[in-house]
């Protein structure tokens, strides 16, 4: 891979981002997500490299995000998944930092991201199927015939 140029980029007031939330910005043509961990600032790619689930909408625990869509979590400081390591999926990140309370984020230009989505896991989802269980009988109850 090629080194690209990059570009700071003034994206929002610290306050325009509530504690334990992130936010969804486009950037240089790119989808970015910038989580608010309390006493700072990540930003990361907005698509979760398993199905390209919509990050900033996911959960935040500590500094790990969940994904909306199948539950991935990803730690945010490594970009690599938690619950799926196996995948080998990661999370492409930005470098941020404060100036004079906004938020700024750094990204490569004339660099495009991925469309392709990756399939990071072996098996397909499959839908969720409602199973009957047989009912356990008493030992000394008579066995139903067998159909």
């Amino acid at each position: 891979m090629t080194s690209a140029e990059t570009k700071w980029f003034r994206v929002a007031e610290c306050g325009s981002i509530p504690a334990r939330e992130g936010r969804a910005v486009e950037i240089a043509s790119k989808q970015v997500a910038i989580f608010n961990l309390g006493k700072e600032f990540v930003a990361v790619e907005n698509r979760c490299p398993h199905k390209s689930g919509p990050l900033a909408d996911g959960i935040l625990s500590g500094r790990t995000i969940v994904c909306p869509l199948h539950a991935w979590k990803f730690d945010l400081a490594t970009g690599m998944p938690v619950n799926h390591q196996e995948s080998g999926a990661c999370l492409k990140s930005f470098p941020t930092r404060i100036e004079n309370g906004v938020i700024c984020v750094e990204v490569p230009i004339g660099e495009e991201m991925e469309t392709e989505i990756p399939q990071a896991c072996e098996s397909t989802d499959r839908p969720l199927r409602w199973v009957a269980r047989k009912p356990i009988l008493p030992s000394n109850t008579p066995q139903l015939p067998q159909r």
